[in-house]
C-alpha cells in the first residue's frame, strides 16, 4: 500500500491529503477555499503581467460609458 500524499493548504498551511476523500484540495476545508476566492476577488493576490503589454493593449479598448 502506498503512503498518501500530503500537500499543504495554501491558506491554513494544514496537511491535506491528495484524494478524493478531501474535496476542497489543495485546501483543507470549504472555509479557507472561500478565503483564497475572497483574496483574489479584492485583488490581493494577482497574476504579475507585462504593463508594457497592458497599455499597448488598453488603446484599442472602446471608452467605458459609466
Amino acid at each position: 500500500m502506498s503512503t498518501p500524499t500530503l500537500v499543504p493548504c495554501p491558506t491554513c498551511s494544514a496537511s491535506v491529503e491528495w484524494g478524493p476523500q478531501s474535496p476542497s484540495r489543495p485546501f483543507c476545508s470549504e472555509r479557507c477555499k472561500l478565503i483564497d476566492l475572497g483574496a483574489w476577488a479584492s485583488e490581493e493576490h494577482a497574476i504579475p503581467g507585462n504593463p508594457l503589454e497592458d497599455d499597448l493593449f488598453s488603446g484599442e479598448l472602446p471608452p467605458r460609458e459609466h
